[in-house]
């Protein structure tokens, strides 16, 4: 499924639910890129159903909307954004940025995209939690570290939450990567659930 396909299909389902959330529910929406979406994996298996689980286990009472689309960039995230907001996120998780230093997109244009994000939820008064990402070895340090302090920069900047490296505690547990050597399996979304939790958690009610 392409980006275009891929975005219009999350559209629509954010347009059909957003009048079946009740006023006073809350809702936590994980904002992102195949990532986020679960590539590869069955339903139920995306790191958004871990945290839903995870969070239902502790007693926060959240509604998970997983608006993950495969292949998106921040470009993509900025278009997507009034769909977000549509469903009157209490949180989101914004999770972009891998795709645009896979195909080495320019880091200001990374950074702009990302930022116009941040701005319209933070006027919004949507409490956030910015994902970061890193990129295989192979695209040089230099580059690496240049694209680690986007994220870095704008969570500073913008005083979120904050986790650098969403894949930090899968690394190196066996059986937590799909065969891509990308993406994770529904071990690593469990993995990527608890790493995220420590700094959601401030950000909800319970």
């Amino acid at each position: 499924m392409d980006v275009r396909r891929a975005i219009l299909v999350s559209i629509w389902m954010l347009a059909f639910a957003a009048p079946l959330l009740a006023a006073d529910q809350h809702v936590l929406v994980c904002f992102g890129d195949s990532i986020t979406a679960g590539h590869g994996l069955a339903n139920g298996q995306s790191f958004p159903d871990a945290l839903q689980r995870q969070l239902d286990a502790q007693g926060y009472h959240y509604k998970v909307i997983n608006q993950g689309t495969s292949g998106a960039t921040t470009k993509d995230a900025v278009a997507s954004l009034p769909f977000v907001m549509r469903v009157h996120p209490e949180a989101v998780i914004v999770e972009f940025g891998g795709n645009d230093g896979l195909r080495g997109l320019p880091l200001e244009q990374t950074r702009r995209n990302l930022e116009q994000v941040l701005t319209a939820l933070e006027a919004a008064h949507i409490k956030i939690l910015l994902a970061g990402i890193t990129l295989p070895p192979n695209y040089g340090p230099e580059y690496i570290q240049s694209f680690d302090q986007v994220f870095r920069t704008l969570a500073s900047g913008h005083h979120v939450a904050f986790v650098p490296m969403i894949y930090k505690d899968l690394i190196h547990v066996p059986g937590t990567i799909q065969q891509d050597g990308i993406h994770p399996t529904a071990k690593g979304s469990e993995i990527i659930a608890k790493t995220l939790l420590p700094a959601l958690k401030p950000l909800l009610k319970k």
